[in-house]
């Protein structure tokens, strides 16, 4: 499978961590950041299955995926193609192994890498946050809200990104989310749907990724569409085998 939807489907949620930059306020009402009670799951193990479309210009690729996370620690997809296994991802703190069967071959990227690769800073709490629908930036005295009829907006910026967050007035999740990097214009949005509860929480099943980036070759567009079938938390252990033939290249 190609390695740049590998990256997609594991390391496309960004943010820049540099000085911040306050962002210009639209009309609405604006509330305190403290008042904006945003509905997250919280977990010690989360297992999921889903179908996963991937997208990279005319190139069309679609995949069933088992995806395990063990909070704060390690994330563990493993891939199908037509009742073939495709390969495995190993997300860490550290890391993002990628295992692809098909071409007997494997990456491993470290942040620092990937962020160069993207003009982003790639970690790991954002992937996992935007796994679980939850916030990908930690909440900042000069963050804003703007209230709207159905919507709040919650404003929020880190160097040269903007990150828009759109959540629902009615359930407090995070319908939508919008970064934005001033310099490049290179876009990231992730848009949610489809809720349902989950261990007394709601979670989004369905999840599409959206890439606009520029590239030496042009304008790069790249989506990823989860479609969820199964999603659980709990405190029960979860095992993520991870390991590499010794026949494969690494590249």
């Amino acid at each position: 499978m190609n390695r740049l939807l590998f990256l997609c489907c594991v390391a496309l949620p960004l943010v820049i961590t540099s000085c911040s930059k306050k962002i210009t306020a639209s009309s609405g009402d604006l509330k305190p950041k403290a008042s904006l009670a945003i509905e997250e799951i919280d977990f010690e193990y989360f297992h999921g299955k889903a179908r996963m479309v991937l997208k990279d210009g005319n190139k069309e690729r679609e995949v069933k995926s088992v995806i395990r996370v063990r909070k704060d620690s390690v994330i563990w997809m493993n891939f199908t193609v037509i009742g073939v296994q495709g390969g495995r991802v190993l997300i860490n703190k550290d890391s993002i192994t990628v295992i692809s069967n098909v071409d007997k071959e494997y990456y491993v990227f470290d942040y620092v890498e990937l962020s160069k690769r993207f003009n982003f800073e790639v970690n790991y709490k954002v992937i996992q946050s935007a796994f679980l629908g939850n916030l990908l930036m930690a909440r900042k005295e000069e963050d804003e809200v703007d209230e709207k009829s159905l919507t709040f907006l919650l404003k929020q910026s880190s160097g040269t990104v903007d990150v828009m967050n759109y959540i629902s007035a009615s359930t407090m999740k995070i319908q939508k989310v919008e970064l934005k990097e001033n310099d490049s214009h290179n876009s990231l949005t992730i848009n949610y749907g489809n809720f349902q509860p989950v261990s007394g929480k709601t979670f989004p099943y369905n999840a599409t990724i959206s890439l606009l980036y520029k590239t030496s070759a042009g304008l790069l567009n790249t989506s990823v569409i989860f479609e969820y079938n199964k999603a659980e938390v709990g405190d029960k252990e979860l095992k993520f085998p991870f390991n590499i033939p010794k026949k494969y290249d690494r590249r």
